[in-house]
């Protein structure tokens, strides 16, 4: 393992590999991404549901969306990787008065920022999921070129070509300190030895905290359990009344949401009683809570079989908006965490700004809504509202 490096940045998920990518197009090649397990992409980034969407509440994120789906779509082309990629639309459930003055501001919002997104009535919404129920929808939002894209393939489609260009990557390896001095980073020590550094980059997800205390600095980051579950038709069943395209629906009240995978379909909903932990393990108990939610917008989920489920975690900060940028009072240490749901999708654009940022140029972003000092004192900008 190298001893010395320009940059160091830990974590080997889609946020890590998306900033060294960008870093050696800027010409900072001297990187080490350091990743604990054994591969790539096995943390948070490989168990999301892979939902890319422009449908956001805060404009600071609708920016990151514009920016990050336009990379994705030319994805070959710019990184060199094909990625799996489908653009079916997102499609939001609405069913209090209250969601639907709010989705209006933010619909206007979001074409304010040249987002196409259409309203539709319930009828309409029912059309583009065949098999949805829509009783009690008062209203809808779309997006056509929003999508779900494979979190897996986005990933090792960056790692592979930042290696490339000379970046290392060492998996396997787990950070145990990081060397702080005069107020600098010096380097950082692992499970196989130091490296010198003036550089950390913090993207280690749900465990930012525990990497940012390493430097003396608070990362406001806790891990949330989310849960993912995947149905087949019942056997024999020639006609599953499900969509037939990987449109992702949400029902906004509840924060159920589905979308085809394969031939089996994906689904899962947020709980409402969880708290902070790092614990993967699948409650089961917390399925029938879903399906009791799910049958009622999906009828086709009550005679379907679950063939498998796996739990993932959630960084979220207090206000639902990321931290990108450089640390408070330790010179070299730079953040970028508590994506809150949405870091695959915004890992691209995060990637890009904050290798900006490390190499001295004008991100043409502001970062005021996502400053890592905005949670010290008074007047934080507004955060995310829709957050899933």
């Amino acid at each position: 393992m190298k001893r010395s490096a320009d940059v160091v940045i830990v974590g080997g998920g889609c946020m890590g590999a998306s900033v060294a990518y960008h870093l050696t197009r800027r010409g900072v090649t001297d990187v080490v991404l350091l990743e604990r397990e054994k591969l790539l992409a096995t943390g948070s980034t490989g168990r999301n549901a892979g939902g890319v969407r422009h449908q956001f509440s805060n404009a600071a994120n609708i920016r990151l969306s514009i920016e990050s789906i336009n990379l994705l779509e030319r994805f070959a082309d710019d990184v060199g990787q094909t990625i799996d990629f489908h653009q079916d639309g997102y499609l939001f459930l609405l069913s209090t008065d209250a969601s639907v003055d709010t989705f209006r501001r933010n619909v206007a919002l979001q074409r304010s920022l040249g987002v196409d997104v259409d309203w539709l009535d319930a009828t309409a919404a029912a059309q583009a999921a065949p098999g949805l129920q829509t009783d009690g929808v008062l209203g809808a939002t779309f997006c056509r070129r929003d999508g779900v894209a494979d979190p897996n393939g986005v990933t090792m489609g960056f790692a592979k070509a930042a290696q490339a260009a000379g970046a290392t990557i060492e998996r396997d390896v787990e950070v145990t300190g990081i060397r702080v001095s005069g107020g600098r980073i010096t380097g950082v020590e692992t499970s196989k030895g130091a490296i010198d550094t003036p550089v950390v980059v913090n993207a280690a997800g749900p465990h930012a905290r525990q990497i940012g205390r390493m430097a003396g600095v608070d990362v406001p980051v806790d891990p949330y359990r989310r849960h993912i579950f995947i149905a087949q038709a019942p056997p024999g069943s020639a006609h599953w009344r499900v969509p037939a395209s990987r449109v992702l629906v949400i029902d906004f009240e509840s924060t159920f949401y589905f979308h085809r995978e394969g031939a089996g379909l994906l689904f899962g909903m947020g709980d409402k009683n969880e708290t902070p932990t790092f614990d993967t393990t699948v409650q089961w108990d917390f399925l029938p809570q879903v399906i009791d939610v799910a049958v009622k917008r999906l009828p086709a989920l009550a005679d379907a079989s679950i063939s498998h489920a796996w739990a993932g975690l959630y960084e979220v900060t207090p206000d639902a908006n990321p931290i990108i940028g450089a640390a408070a009072g330790v010179d070299g240490f730079f953040l970028i965490n508590g994506f809150s749901g949405h870091g695959f999708q915004h890992s691209p654009a995060a990637g890009r700004i904050l290798a900006d940022v490390i190499a001295g140029r004008d991100p043409q972003f502001d970062l005021t809504p996502f400053a890592p000092a905005r949670f010290a004192g008074a007047g934080a900008a507004t955060g995310e509202k829709y957050m899933v």
